[in-house]
């Protein structure tokens, strides 16, 4: 198969790329090379893999990128958290413009499969727990709540402390900032190209990814590499909130695989079709969790718990990633011990 993979010299564009590869397939990669993704320079791709310079909002370029092309792998976007407004128009434009060119030109040049890198921030806050009152879905946290050190959300009913769980696709989206909005907008944009095409498309709603080639010191850059960043520089990693957040790193090498898997199942037969799966590794641990194990691996300095932190972030959310597992058999390989050795010794 043939895939075209937007963004696909990125952190893990390439590991996609990577992994099509292996399996036997033949990508294509159209990335823009954004400065802020790209700190060390575009990752080294396979031998003999093409790769245009070309921002996804250009129509001409990306339907000729298509031309011969029997799906897409969107991962082109801009990421971070977005939290103000006047960042709005880049991240609207990278991420939703840019999506609906290029669903304008599948459908224009007969490409009917999609394969999108989704993510978890559509969700807002995870799933909770009242004693009282079952399944609720606590509002956004209060500046004065937190700089108070107030950071557990609590019953939006009774007031009580809630119980964090695992958060499934039918969850209510909630997005809490302007990337998470913009994430939110590229599902709704393919949902409805599939359905005036035909075409079927799957996102994949990802977690945290961590692994080799991920940017460092940018805000394209995860926690994970923050904290990696500074066990480089013989730095404490600075852990925001109490370090109690509870998140899902996900090895990029498990999300590579599970795009390739997806694209591989993509059924024409199957027409207008949409889904999204929670993309996760099923191991839940908190921020403190990830800086200590870091810490640890790298013999650097412990974390320090700083009390900090940003609005719009929110405190708990992690995968349940059953449904990619029942209907395609997918599963994470990378335990979060190994990966967080692996990603420590790296010097990239």
């Amino acid at each position: 198969m043939r895939v075209l993979v937007t963004g696909g010299a990125g952190f893990i564009g390439s590991h996609i790329v990577r992994t099509l590869v292996s399996w036997g397939h033949e990508p294509l990669v159209l990335d823009a090379l954004r400065p802020g993704a790209h700190t060390a320079g575009p990752p080294s791709l396979p031998e003999g893999v093409p790769c245009v310079r070309a921002d996804v909002r250009d129509e001409q370029r990306v339907r000729k990128a298509l031309r011969g092309v029997d799906a897409v792998c969107h991962q082109a976007a801009k990421v971070g958290l977005g939290e103000g407004v006047a960042d709005a128009p880049d991240y609207v434009g990278c991420n939703d413009l840019g999506t609906a060119v290029l669903l304008a030109a599948m459908a224009e040049t007969g490409v009917r499969r999609l394969a999108l890198a989704g993510s978890m921030v559509v969700y807002g806050e995870g799933r909770y727990d009242c004693p009282r009152h079952g399944t609720v879905r606590p509002g956004p946290r209060a500046e004065r709540d937190l700089a108070a050190g107030r950071f557990e959300p609590r019953c939006p009913r009774c007031g009580q402390d809630l119980v964090p769980g695992l958060v499934g696709e039918d969850a209510p989206a909630d997005p809490r900032n302007v990337y998470a909005t913009t994430k939110l907008a590229q599902e709704h944009l393919a949902a409805a190209w599939a359905r005036a095409t035909g075409g079927r498309a799957v996102s994949l709603r990802y977690h945290n990814v961590y692994g080799p080639g991920m940017p460092r010191d940018t805000p394209y850059a995860g926690v994970a590499a923050l904290f990696r960043s500074a066990l480089a520089r013989g730095e404490a990693p600075r852990v925001f909130e109490d370090g109690g957040q509870r998140r899902d790193f996900v090895h990029v090498r498990d999300v590579a695989a599970a795009n390739a898997l997806v694209l591989g199942a993509l059924d024409e037969r199957e027409r207008g079709g949409f889904a999204a799966y929670n993309t996760g590794s099923g191991e839940p641990r908190t921020v403190g969790d990830l800086a200590r194990a870091l810490a640890t691996a790298h013999g650097g300095p412990a974390p320090v718990v700083t009390g900090e932190f940003r609005l719009g972030d929110v405190r708990h959310v992690t995968a349940d990633s059953g449904l990619l597992r029942s209907r395609l058999g997918w599963k994470a390989e990378v335990s979060f011990e190994e990966g967080m050795r692996e990603f420590a010794a790296r010097t990239e």
